[in-house]
């Protein structure tokens, strides 16, 4: 069984895999060696796991699930993936970003893909059927337009998202909500639009902490997958441990 672990800047999501497919999905303030110790007596055959964080880590934390593990994996910038990364400033490209791009391949092998990650910025993500992490697009996510309209106005108030919304607004505030909502929107289909123009057969996920609030409200066919990130780095932790097996035979 492999533990997957991706600490964030505000939450930590934590995943137990067996065989490839989700056990359990935990979501967390922080994750340390209590969490670790925890989980290793309800699962007794967790043997393999992965740290990915951009947040804070706990010191010790890797050291004490290496202790605890058969095989563990730091994911870095220098740690090789299984898709051939083409994105020019690679020690800058966010490890989210990485990971999701892999989770996508193994869910969909040999097709052209967008992967759309809709949370605190919206990441567009492009692999083509071979494999090729292409590059993307990074824009401000649903929450930052918000606050922008009312840190850099002196008038306009900070509102937050709302599933009901007019197609035009009556109210600032209503002008606001239709504004950002709507533009994050039409946004998302014109980029799924122009992609598939190019590739008519691209397949495109959706995910990310607001991917369930956009969902339904995209005029384009997508496939939601909320744990994209968590399964991608399963699929390096799986690509890493198969390799050092046939090393140490």
């Amino acid at each position: 069984m492999n533990l997957v672990i991706d600490i964030g800047n505000s939450q930590t999501k934590v995943a137990i895999f067996d065989a490839g497919s989700i056990v359990q999905t935990i979501f967390m303030k922080s994750f340390g060696g209590d969490q670790l110790v925890g989980l290793k007596q309800i699962y007794p055959d967790l043997n393999q796991a992965i740290l990915s964080s951009v947040g804070f880590v706990e010191p010790g934390l890797p050291e004490a699930i290496a202790g605890r593990c058969d095989y563990f994996l730091e994911f870095n910038h220098q740690t090789p993936v299984p898709i051939e990364n083409l994105y020019e400033s690679k020690h800058t490209l966010g490890l989210d970003r990485l990971a999701a791009a892999v989770g996508a391949v193994s869910l969909f092998p040999g097709k052209d893909l967008l992967v759309i990650d809709a949370g605190s910025a919206i990441t567009f993500d492009l692999i083509d059927r071979n494999n090729h992490f292409l590059g993307g697009n990074i824009s401000p996510g649903l929450a930052m337009r918000f606050k922008a309209l009312h840190h850099f106005t002196s008038k306009l108030p900070e509102i937050a998202a709302a599933d009901q919304y007019p197609q035009y607004g009556r109210t600032t505030e209503e002008a606001i909500r239709a504004g950002v909502q709507k533009g994050i929107i039409f946004e998302i289909d014109g980029m799924i639009d122009e992609i598939r123009n190019r590739w008519p057969e691209c397949e495109v996920l959706l995910t990310g902490g607001d991917s369930l609030f956009f969902d339904k409200k995209l005029k384009n066919t997508i496939f939601v997958k909320f744990e994209l990130t968590l399964i991608g780095l399963n699929r390096i932790l799986d690509y890493h441990a198969t390799k050092n097996q046939i090393i140490n035979r």
